[in-house]
C-alpha cells in the first residue's frame, strides 16, 4: 500500500509537471463550485427577501375582503373580532378623493381605518401620532404625500381639506387636522406598505359619516401567533360562511363566496414555493456546470493514465499493488478538484455578495455553503477519478512496460 505522504508527493509532482493542463482542468471545477455556491446563496437570499416582503405587510394578519358592495357591516366586524385567536381587527374602506392644502388640490387615495389597523400593518411614524378610535376629523399622511406631492411640505400641525364625490354627483368637503406623518416605506412586490407613501388615512367612522354609508370594504385582523394564523383564518372563513348562509361544502369554492380571505401563512407558503422553485432552477444550472467540470477531470485523468502507462508498469514491477495505484491516481484527481473547490467557494461567495448587493437583496451566506463547497469538490474528484484510477490499477505490468 502506498503511504499517504508518498502518494501525495507523487500526485503533487504529476500535477505540477503539467501546470497549464492542471490549471485548465481546475478551472472547470472552479466555475462549477462557484456556480453552486453563488446560486445556493442567491436562493437563500431570495427566500429571505420573500419572507421580509410578507413581514412588511403586517404581523400575523388575516384579511377578509368583500367582492361586492354593501356586504360587510358592524355585524361582520363583531363576528371577526370575537373569533378565538384574533387580537385585533380593523375595518378598512378605500376611496378616491381630493386633498387640498393651501391653494393646491390633488387627487388621492384615501383609506378609512380604525386604531388597530396601524399595528396590524406595522405602520411607523415619522412625526406626530397615529389615529385612535376617539379621533374624528383627523388624518395621517404618507411620507410622499406630506413631503413631495405639494409645493410646501405638510407638517403634522397643519390642517387640510378632504373631499369626496357622492353617487349623486354632489361633493362633501371637510377640514381635517393632520395628526401624523408616516415614515418613508419601501416598495414591495406583494403590495403591503409600499403604497403607503402616497396614502391618506382617516377614521373609517368619519369616512362613512361623510359618505352617508355604513359598510366596509375589508377587515384587517391580527392573529395571536404566526403558527396559528392558518387555523384562525379558517375559523374566520367558517364564521363568515355561516353568517352569509354558505354551505360548508362550498367553502373551498372561492366563486361561491361573496368574500375572500388571505392570511400571512398562505402568502408565506406561496412565496416559499416561488423561492424553492427559483433555488431549484439556480441549483440545476450550477449542477450542469459542475458536471461539465467533472467530465473535464475524468477526461484529463484518462489522458494522464495513457501518458503514464510505462510509469505504471515500472511502479507495478517495483511492488506497487493495484490498490496503491488506484489510490495514487484517485488522490491526484481529488487534489485537482479540491483546489478548484477552494477557489470556487471563495469566488462563489464574493460573486453572491456582489449580486445580492446589486439586486438589493438581503445578504445571506450560510456557512454550511463552505462545507458544501469542500464536500462537493471532493465528491467530484472521487467520482471523476474512479474510472481512470481503476483503469490504471488494472493494467498488466508487462504490457505497460512495452508501451511507447
Amino acid at each position: 500500500m502506498v503511504q499517504f505522504k508518498q502518494a501525495l508527493r507523487i500526485a503533487a509532482s504529476s500535477i505540477g509537471s503539467a501546470k497549464l493542463r492542471s490549471a485548465l482542468t481546475t478551472l472547470g471545477i472552479v466555475i462549477g463550485v462557484a456556480a453552486v455556491i453563488t446560486n445556493a446563496s442567491l436562493g437563500a437570499s431570495f427566500n429571505q427577501f420573500f419572507e421580509d416582503e410578507v413581514a412588511s405587510v403586517g404581523s400575523n394578519f388575516v384579511i377578509a375582503y368583500s367582492k361586492q358592495p354593501n356586504l360587510f357591516f358592524d355585524n361582520e366586524y363583531e363576528l371577526i373580532k370575537n373569533t378565538p385567536g384574533i387580537t385585533g381587527v380593523s375595518p378598512r374602506k378605500s376611496m378616491s378623493g381630493e386633498l387640498s392644502y393651501l391653494s393646491e388640490t390633488k387627487n388621492v387615495n384615501i383609506a378609512g381605518v380604525s386604531e388597530d389597523f396601524q399595528e396590524i400593518q406595522s405602520l411607523q411614524l415619522d412625526e406626530g401620532s397615529l389615529l385612535s378610535d376617539k379621533d374624528s376629523y383627523a388624518v395621517v399622511l404618507g411620507y410622499d404625500m406630506a413631503n413631495e406631492e405639494f409645493e410646501r411640505k405638510i407638517s403634522h400641525r397643519s390642517t387640510v381639506d378632504i373631499a369626496f364625490r357622492l353617487e349623486d354627483g354632489s361633493i362633501v368637503r371637510k377640514t381635517f387636522k393632520v395628526k401624523g406623518i408616516l415614515q418613508e416605506s419601501k416598495e414591495t412586490i406583494i403590495g403591503g406598505n409600499g403604497d403607503t407613501d402616497t396614502m391618506i388615512f382617516i377614521p373609517v367612522s368619519t369616512m362613512n359619516e361623510m359618505l352617508g354609508e355604513q359598510d366596509y370594504g375589508a377587515f384587517f385582523a391580527m392573529a395571536n401567533s404566526l403558527d396559528n394564523v392558518g387555523d384562525i383564518s379558517d375559523e374566520v372563513d367558517d364564521r363568515l360562511a355561516r353568517n352569509f348562509g354558505i354551505p360548508k361544502r362550498d367553502l373551498e369554492d372561492e366563486d361561491a363566496k361573496p368574500y375572500g380571505i388571505v392570511d400571512q401563512a398562505e402568502i408565506l407558503e406561496q412565496t416559499g414555493q416561488v423561492g424553492d422553485a427559483l433555488s431549484s432552477f439556480l441549483f440545476a444550472v450550477a449542477l450542469i456546470s459542475l458536471i461539465v467540470g467533472s467530465i473535464g477531470i475524468m477526461n484529463i485523468m484518462l489522458v494522464t493514465v495513457t501518458e503514464r502507462t510505462r510509469e505504471i508498469g515500472i511502479m507495478k514491477s517495483l511492488g506497487y499493488t493495484n490498490s496503491g495505484i488506484l489510490s495514487l491516481f484517485l488522490l491526484e484527481s481529488v487534489l485537482v478538484s479540491l483546489f478548484g473547490g477552494i477557489l470556487g467557494t471563495l469566488i462563489g461567495g464574493l460573486g453572491a455578495f456582489a449580486l445580492e448587493t446589486a439586486l438589493k437583496l438581503p445578504t445571506v451566506f450560510p456557512f454550511t455553503l463552505i462545507q458544501i463547497g469542500f464536500v462537493v469538490s471532493v465528491m467530484v474528484g472521487v467520482v471523476a477519478g474512479v474510472y481512470p484510477a481503476r483503469k490504471a490499477a488494472k493494467m498488466n505490468p508487462v504490457e505497460a512496460l512495452r508501451y511507447e
